[in-house]
This record gives structure tokens, sequence and C-alpha cells, in this order.
């Protein structure tokens, strides 16, 4: 890949990804904030600027092996009527936000390929968002396919810990410290990789189809 192709494909998936990740925190933060948990807003978190919830390293991964994330929204459960609960669904709301982006770019890309191209000017108008929407289905469903993982610190953990008997939950918020190591792990041999992305083509291909 040339340079212009690099800037080309930057400029196509940086947008999205951004708003992705930006909506994906925005979700958890607005949900704990709705089940009685006022940290995120107090933190300045309920907000759609990403320079509030951007990982560097997150990013960095995504440009790098397609796969990111952001920095994680502040929680407390103890605010929740019932911790345990207000966990679970603090934590599926950031997938599920994304899932929702991705049907609603997939429906936009099905809008956009039947609109009638009259001129080179719209064309060139058209093409890159076309681009830019049909990469927004792809990213939206690799957050949530990606955070699905029973990791931590990711979503999958906290989904997993909220639905296991709660001396297992505990027992199991104890690997939390390592979650960032054993992601490293499974990132470098490439589990992560052979696990999601089948995951990950087979739901965009189904909504693109």
């Amino acid at each position: 890949m040339d340079l212009n192709d690099t800037i080309r494909q930057l400029i196509i998936t940086a947008p999205p990804f951004l708003f992705a990740l930006t909506f994906h925190e925005l979700a958890h933060g607005y949900t704990a904030w709705k089940l009685g948990d006022p940290t995120a807003k107090d933190a300045g978190r309920l907000t759609m600027n990403p320079l509030k919830h951007l990982d560097p390293f997150g990013v960095l991964a995504f440009f790098i092996m397609r796969i990111g994330w952001a920095k994680p929204v502040p929680v407390n459960p103890r605010y929740f009527k019932d911790p345990q609960k207000g966990m679970l669904i603090t934590a599926l709301a950031g997938p599920v936000a994304n899932l929702f982006l991705a049907i609603i770019s997939a429906v936009l890309v099905k809008i956009l390929a039947v609109v009638p191209v009259s001129s080179q000017l719209m064309y060139n108008l058209l093409n890159p968002m076309f681009d830019m929407i049909a990469a927004s289905v792809w990213i939206n469903v690799m957050l949530a396919v990606f955070n699905f993982l029973p990791v931590p610190p990711l979503d999958g953990s906290k989904i997993l810990m909220g639905i296991l008997p709660p001396d297992m939950a505990i027992g199991y918020a104890r690997l939390e410290p390592y979650g960032f190591i054993i992601l490293l792990v499974l990132f470098y041999t490439g589990i992560i990789g052979k696990v999601i992305m089948p995951i990950i083509n087979f739901i965009v291909g189904i909504m693109l189809g």
C-alpha cells in the first residue's frame, strides 16, 4: 500500500472509528447515570467529544491491528440499587450501541447504493461518503464483538460477572489487574483475530449482503 492509499484509508476510517468509540463510551456513561451513578457525568464523560474518551494505545492498535478501544468510562456500582445487575446493564450498553450504529450504517449503505449518480461532482461527493459509512459497519461490528470477549477490562468480563453467582463473580474480578497482559498475549499469538474475525466478517456479510 503506497502513501496515498494509506492517507485515503486514514481519512475514510478515522471519522467513523472516533464516532463509534465516543458513542460506545457515552452509552456506558449515560446508562450508568440513568441507573443512579453520577460518576461518569461528574467526570465530564457524558459527551460526544472524542477527546474525552480516546485512549492513544487503543487508537494506535486500531490502525495497526484493526482492533481498538477507548478509555473506559468510570462507573461506581455502589450507586446502583442492584450493583451486579447495574454493572451488567451498563456493560451491555456499549456493545449494543455499536450494533445499533452498525445497523443504521448498513441501511444507509444500501440507500446510497441505489442513489443515481448524475454527474462527476455528485460521484466525487457520494463515493467517499459511501466508503466511510461502509467502514462504519465494519468498525462498529468489530467494537461490539471485541468488547463481548470475557477478558477484563472488556465489557464481556463485566457482563459475565453480572450473570455469575456472586462468589464466582468476585473471584473472576481478581483477574482484572492482569487483563491488559492477557489481551496482549492473545493479540500477539493471533488468538483474538482467529476467534473474532470470522464472527465480524459473518455479521458484516449479513448486514451488507
